[in-house]
């Protein structure tokens, strides 16, 4: 169990202290129950019209000490809850961005709001941030509740309907964390998946403006044939910037060859994977809101060669 960010570390700490007093509960407990099964004690029986003693010192003792024992336990993680919420709840220093992220069903909708409306970057389900330096989250949804969580990151928090939740992340070193939806959403909900990519700032830079850039023009003519069917059969739900290609119910594709994952982190991002899931994404991800394409083998092949082509 550990955390790699300012915001986990405190969690981290909290966490450990919970599962030893628990732990400790645990085996006393076990303890106390093995000593009462196993200890002889010359008791005698009490006949049907005798009471038994509403008290006894040494029941009382017990009964004491345990309450006692408990009671500061419990008020030091009282204390130490409190103390880490507090610890939290504001990143230590101002953050260096704003990062929208909406929760569809099932996929995660991510927009990095620059300073400028030509430095708004669109993608979808893989999250870069830049080491060292918190980040801002604004929370939404476009349909039902849905909930936030990078566990060696952040705790969680729901995205509820007509409503915005603010939140901050920070990761102290590169790496890919692995994250969940994790409120029932739907059918889909345990394939609600996302990655957060922590980068050296230089490198984020760089990977932010490169992904502001509109899709390269493909020069073969396979790959050209693919733009053409892609803007026909997926056009209207996906938008690749450069292109006729500007729906807005499914994910922002502009950049899809860069990706790790696909199907919101379901798949990875391998020829035959990315065959399978424009042929018939229902077999891979039942219940998800993209239809079967009725694709020739050509036009299938095309597709996924130009869709390979956006780094």
């Amino acid at each position: 169990m550990h955390g790699d960010g300012a915001k986990a570390y405190p969690v981290v700490g909290l966490t450990w202290l919970v599962l030893i007093i628990a732990a400790g509960v645990v085996v006393v407990i076990g303890i106390l129950l093995a000593i009462a099964v196993f200890r002889r004690r010359n008791i005698t029986p009490l006949l049907l019209d005798e009471k038994m003693p509403l008290s006894h010192p040494v029941a009382t003792s017990w009964i004491t000490i345990g309450v006692a024992i408990s009671s500061v336990l419990l008020l030091i993680a009282l204390v130490w809850t409190a103390v880490v919420f507090a610890d939290i709840s504001n990143p230590p220093r101002k953050t260096a961005f704003t990062i929208e992220i909406t929760g569809h069903q099932w996929w995660w909708q991510v927009r990095y709001m620059g300073h400028s409306s030509d430095t708004i970057l669109s993608t979808a389900n893989e999250i870069h941030i830049p080491t060292g330096v918190p980040v801002k989250l604004e929370l939404k949804t476009a349909d039902v509740i849905h909930s936030f969580w990078i566990p060696a990151l952040s705790g969680k928090m729901d995205t509820i309907p007509n409503q915005t939740n603010t939140t901050w992340i920070e990761a102290d070193k590169p790496g890919i964390y692995y994250g969940q939806c994790t409120e029932y959403c739907g059918v889909e909900h345990a394939k609600m998946r996302m990655l957060m990519v922590a980068q050296p700032p230089a490198e984020f830079q760089q990977w932010w403006r490169h992904s502001l850039q509109p899709a390269t023009p493909p020069k073969a003519d396979d790959a050209r044939q693919g733009m053409i069917s892609f803007v026909v059969h997926c056009g209207s739900c996906h938008t690749v910037a450069g292109t006729d290609a500007m729906g807005v119910l499914g994910p922002d594709l502009s950049h899809l060859a860069s990706r790790k994952m696909i199907a919101a982190g379901t798949i990875p991002n391998t020829p035959a994977y990315l065959s399978g899931w424009i042929a018939d994404p229902q077999a891979m991800k039942p219940g998800n809101l993209m239809p079967k394409l009725e694709l020739t083998g050509p036009e299938l092949a095309n597709i996924r060669t130009y869709l390979e082509t956006l780094k």
